[in-house]
């Protein structure tokens, strides 16, 4: 998980919470065998679970961070130095 994936859900999230509304309140046909109605509230329903994850997603990628020793045997000075950095994906 990374706040990458997090962020990518929320975005298909989104629309498809638009093009679920547009399906649902914008489009009147009548057709048989095919309800537009009904896959716009399908499409409303998704986009809404994957905007929710996605945001679980984000906020869990953002409290990662890794610590990288590295050791430093062959300079003069012989020490180790330690740099830390923030993961983008774990």
């Amino acid at each position: 998980m990374s706040k990458g994936t997090g962020s990518g859900l929320i975005s298909l999230g989104i629309v498809l919470v638009v093009v679920g509304a547009i399906l649902k309140f914008a489009v009147s046909v009548t057709t048989t065998g095919f309800n537009v109605n009904t896959i716009g509230i399908i499409l409303l329903v998704v986009g809404i679970c994957a905007v929710v994850i996605g945001g679980v997603m984000f906020a869990l990628g953002a409290n990662r961070h890794t610590t990288t020793r590295e050791s430093v045997q062959y300079s003069p000075g012989g020490s180790e130095r330690v740099v830390e950095h923030h993961d983008v994906t774990p």
